[in-house]
């Protein structure tokens, strides 16, 4: 049976996040409704991991099987073409048969994006978090330095989750300054629930001089989402890309 992998770049500003939801606007219906209308079959589509309501993507991946025998740039083009303007298939390809979008997948890439600016935006109000005044940079990454060099994360997960394994493979952080804009790079093997937005959160508290750079290994070691400060809104972050062993990509 043919299993299509979809590459999918959304504004998430006007959804309710990724996952299928009776009576709201998500990722996973408005696309699945699409390829219904394309082969007229009942769909499951499979994302590689849930955005929350307001987080965007770049490259989100997901598959489904398929009793059609379309070529991928063929889906590409039928499905577009009953997409709404906020979100796209920006590459279609077929799979094997047991690729799964998010069992397969060995690491994620985040972006989230600050503006530094006195004013609000109108540019960036549905894609960045607008913050007064200039953050201390160096002071934030050496707090990425202590973050780095962790792996429970129990203290950057959000509030009431569930109970579940903490350990994070944390690869990459780098915050970076483009004039007014920062954005801060975040690749794991996994991310726990709001673990990105909490620690921007934590990091802007450390750029604004509210939490000195080294008191970062004490919040990890308390294991305490109190400790750890506010999470930033959701329209700064933004699902970059997903990575599979090479005999999947």
């Amino acid at each position: 049976m043919p299993n299509i992998r979809l590459v999918l770049e959304y504004d998430g500003t006007d959804f309710h996040g990724w996952q299928r939801q009776p009576h709201l606007r998500t990722v996973q219906g408005i696309v699945e409704e699409a390829l219904g209308q394309v082969s007229g079959e009942k769909f499951n589509l499979i994302g590689s991991g849930r955005t929350d309501t307001g987080v965007h993507a770049e490259g989100q991946v997901a598959n489904f099987l398929t009793v059609a025998r379309h070529s991928g740039a063929t889906w590409r083009a039928a499905v577009n073409a009953h997409l709404p303007e906020d979100i796209v298939v920006v590459h279609a390809d077929r799979v094997a048969e047991d690729f799964h979008a998010r069992f397969d997948a060995t690491g994620r890439t985040y972006r989230y994006s600050v503006l530094e600016r006195e004013t609000r935006s109108a540019l960036y109000r549905r894609s960045a978090w607008v913050l007064q005044g200039r953050l201390d940079l160096q002071a934030m990454r050496r707090a990425a330095a202590f973050l780095r060099k962790h792996q429970d994360f129990t203290s950057f997960a959000a509030a009431g989750a569930p109970t579940e394994n903490r350990i994070v493979d944390l690869r990459r952080i780098e915050i970076r300054r483009d004039r007014e804009l920062l954005t801060f790079t975040f690749e794991a093997d996994r991310f726990l629930w709001h673990m990105v937005r909490n620690l921007v959160g934590f990091l802007a508290e450390v750029g604004r001089g509210k939490v000195p750079p080294r008191e970062t290994a004490q919040v990890l070691e308390a294991r305490d989402r109190r400790r750890a400060g506010p999470i930033a809104p959701a329209q700064g972050l933004c699902l970059v890309a997903v990575s599979y062993p090479a005999a999947t990509a």
